[in-house]
C-alpha cells in the first residue's frame, strides 16, 4: 500500500439531503454509497488519517461496522444547508490537532457522492503535487463550452457566447474544465490563511466514467450501471 503522508483524508457526510435523501448511505450496488470512498482513502492511507465527519448516527453505525472509528459526532450547525465546506474542513482539522495532537501538512477532500473515484486516482492527483502549488483538484473535460455553446443574455434579451469569439465548430474551441467533486488536495498553511476559491490550482484530469457525482436518482442508477461494469478490481 502506497501511504500518503502528512496528510488528513476528510469525507463529509451529513444526513440530511434534499435532492436524493439519505444518499450517503444509500446501498449501491449492495454497499452504502460511503463506502467507495472510504475503500479508495483506504488504498492509500492508514484509517488514523481517514476522517469521516457526520452528524448522523446511522452513518456512524454503517462506517464503523465496515472498522473505520468515527472520531466525533459534527455539530448540528455545520450540518445545515447553510454550512460551508471551509467550516465543515476547519472543524475536523481542528479536532484532529487540539483533540488527537496530529498536525498535517495537506488535506485531501474526498466528498462520498463520487463512488467511482478510486485509490489510483488520488494516488495519480498526489503525484502531481509539489509544494509551491495550493491545490490539485480533479476534473473532466466540459461538454459545454462558452466559446461555443455557451450564452449569456444580453440588456435587449438576446443571447451571446459568454466568451465572444468567431469559433463555429466545437473542436476549435479551446478545451475548458469543470469541477468533478472527486479530490481536492489542499495545502493546509494557505487553506487556513484564504478561501479556497483564492488558491492557485492545478488540475487533475479524470475521464467521464469516472466523474459521476451522485445528487439524484438518475445519478445514483447511472453509477450502479457503471459500477457493475467495472472490472478493474478497484471499486467495491
Amino acid at each position: 500500500m502506497v501511504t500518503i503522508n502528512d496528510t488528513l483524508f476528510i469525507i463529509p457526510a451529513r444526513g440530511g439531503s434534499k435532492g436524493l435523501p439519505r444518499k450517503n448511505i444509500l446501498p449501491l450496488n449492495g454497499q452504502p454509497l460511503i463506502y467507495y470512498s472510504i475503500h479508495a482513502a483506504r488504498k492509500v492511507t492508514s484509517d488514523e488519517n481517514i476522517c469521516v465527519s457526520t452528524d448522523d448516527e446511522e452513518i456512524i453505525q454503517k462506517v464503523e461496522e465496515i472498522g473505520l472509528k468515527v472520531p466525533f459526532k459534527r455539530p448540528k450547525a455545520l450540518a445545515s444547508d447553510l454550512a460551508s465546506s471551509r467550516e465543515v474542513l476547519l472543524h475536523a482539522i481542528n479536532y484532529y490537532q487540539n483533540n488527537l495532537g496530529r498536525n498535517y501538512s495537506k488535506v485531501c477532500l474526498l466528498q462520498p457522492t463520487s463512488p467511482l473515484r478510486t485509490g489510483t486516482h488520488i494516488k495519480e492527483a498526489f503525484k502531481l503535487w509539489n509544494d509551491n502549488i495550493d491545490m490539485v483538484v480533479s476534473v473532466k473535460e466540459s461538454q459545454c463550452n462558452p466559446y461555443y455553446n455557451l450564452f449569456e443574455e444580453n440588456s435587449s434579451g438576446y443571447l451571446e457566447k459568454s466568451k465572444k469569439s468567431d469559433i463555429r465548430r466545437r473542436q476549435d474551441a479551446p478545451k475548458v474544465w469543470e469541477f468533478n467533486g472527486a479530490i481536492y488536495i489542499i495545502a493546509l498553511k494557505k487553506f487556513m490563511a484564504v478561501d479556497m476559491f483564492d488558491m492557485k490550482k492545478i488540475k487533475y484530469v479524470m475521464p467521464d466514467y469516472s466523474s459521476i457525482d451522485i445528487d439524484t436518482h438518475i445519478d445514483f442508477k447511472i453509477a450502479e450501471l457503471l459500477i457493475k461494469e467495472n472490472t478493474n478490481g478497484e471499486l467495491l
